[in-house]
């Protein structure tokens, strides 16, 4: 017997659990909430957050910060590798963050766009972006092509 045909014999769907009915029902009087805290109350539902630990000193004051984090200081941007670039643009075509956008190599030109060399590049491309690696900017100048930094 399969799953698939369990769920036609017993039913599709679910009967709702009909709470305060009573102590014969078996979730009569506190309906299923417990007696006291956040959870018997109205609205606790939307209010109480998953970190949420009573009156307990919650986890991340009681555990010690030590060290740096570099996530306030990361610099963000889109990547993309010179492989996509030849083989998504004709020769002698004009490449910039717009047209990347237009060809669906990165999702918006909010970002800076940075360069990389992975494989290679036949065409004769002028790219402008915010930075270039070595190595694309190495394969771009030997292919013919022009690498310019945006500012």
């Amino acid at each position: 017997m399969m799953i698939h045909e369990v769920t036609v014999k017993v039913g599709k769907h679910k009967k709702r659990k009909r709470v305060g009915r009573g102590p014969g029902s078996g979730s009569g009087k506190t309906c299923g909430r417990g007696h006291n805290g956040a959870g018997s109350r109205s609205g606790a539902t939307g209010s109480i957050r998953a970190s949420r630990e009573g009156g307990q000193t919650p986890l991340f004051r009681r555990v010690a910060k030590r060290g740096f984090s570099n996530v306030l200081f990361k610099k963000q941007c889109s990547v993309v590798n010179i492989s996509a670039l030849d083989a998504r643009f004709d020769d002698g075509a004009e490449v910039n963050a717009q047209m990347l956008v237009k060809v669906g190599l990165i999702r918006d030109d909010k970002l800076p766009v940075k360069v990389l060399g992975k494989g290679e590049i036949t065409k004769k491309l002028s790219i402008t972006a915010a930075s270039f690696s070595k190595s694309a900017e190495e394969k771009i100048n030997k292919a013919g092509g022009s690498a310019t930094i945006a500012k």
